[in-house]
């Protein structure tokens, strides 16, 4: 067995989709306009259609998970990201954790939580 996919909600497909391509690079595999594949296997589903099949509220910034990507340039990564989502919320800004890596955690559009670290 292997893992397939991450899905995550979000309220704009089309607004998600668009940043996900510009700050990732991440490409549209398959969009059936409620839930949108991307390229590594990240799923977007529209808010409505993951609430109506669970019958429960949405949490947002519910902090129990986290989408990691790795960047070797990430001060390039971080300048990017202040350009063109200049709203983003940070939960921490560049910095450096205990092992020497650089890391910076922001969230999503939709208060999905993202870390970009160096490659250790």
């Amino acid at each position: 067995m292997r893992l397939k996919n991450v899905l995550i909600i979000v309220t704009d497909i089309d607004k998600s989709k668009r940043f996900y391509h510009d700050i990732f690079g991440l490409e549209v595999v398959l969009d059936n306009n409620e839930t949108v594949i991307l390229t590594e296997g990240l799923v977007l589903q529209q808010k409505k259609i993951w609430q109506d099949f669970l019958k429960k509220e949405v949490k947002q910034k519910n902090h129990a998970s986290e989408l990691y990507f790795e960047e070797r340039d990430i001060e390039k990564f971080v300048k990017k990201l202040e350009q063109l989502y200049p709203e983003v919320e940070y939960v921490n800004k560049l910095m450096k954790n205990d092992f020497g890596k650089k890391i910076v955690r922001f969230y999503d559009l939709d208060g999905n939580l993202i870390e970009v670290g160096t490659p250790m």
